[in-house]
């Protein structure tokens, strides 16, 4: 899992309310268990009509925003079914952090597990940014993870809380198994211990 740090970028404006993980990413592209090659069909309801062409006025297919890093949507992000699929797609499209005022629980969780950073703003901050995505490609957002701020492309500045656990692993690039193998030195002297203690098992 890449490392987050500091992420400047730009940021897509995304308002509708109760995003859910069938919009994200539709069930017809869960047949895979490979994290890449899902950034394609990321909204892919949104971003294409019923013969595949691109859907011009959908915020991901405009020149702008083809590039974007930061997704500022609207209250209920993630909401839904589980899929790990979701956040998948999003981090294959190119997609880092989503800022929002709430998120689903599991869509939460799964984020984090995948390097990517959602951030949950009260509605005033969200509508700033939101505001501030809108002015495309030329204004770009940066995410300071150390500092836990959010800020516009104007210098406008946002806090954010973050679970301290997750702050680390998300700085580190640690996911689940990665944390496994931080112990792996610990692990492999328990096994000797046990190798020498109970040699039949």
């Amino acid at each position: 899992m890449d490392k987050f740090t500091t992420l400047t970028g730009i940021a897509a404006p995304m308002p509708l309310v109760n995003i859910d993980t069938d919009m994200i990413i539709p069930k017809q592209f869960l047949k895979t268990i490979k994290r890449s090659g899902l950034g394609v069909n990321l909204f892919d309801e949104m971003r294409y009509d019923r013969d595949g062409n691109e859907i011009a006025d959908f915020v991901l297919n405009q020149p702008a925003y083809r590039q974007t890093q930061i997704l500022v949507a609207g209250d209920n992000f993630g909401c839904g079914s589980s899929r790990e699929h979701a956040p998948w797609a999003l981090l294959d499209f190119g997609i880092r952090c989503v800022i929002s005022t709430s998120f689903a629980d599991i869509f939460f969780n799964n984020c984090f597990k995948n390097g990517i950073l959602p951030i949950a703003l009260p509605q005033e901050a969200v509508d700033i940014l939101m505001e501030d995505a809108r002015k495309g490609a030329n204004a770009r957002m940066t995410v300071d993870l150390e500092n836990q701020t959010v800020s516009t492309s104007d210098g406008q500045e946002f806090h954010f809380d973050i679970d301290p656990f997750r702050k680390h692993c998300l700085q580190n690039g640690l996911d689940d198994i990665g944390l496994t193998i931080e112990k792996a030195s610990s692990i492999q002297s328990y096994e000797d211990q046990m190798a020498q203690a109970r040699p039949w098992i």
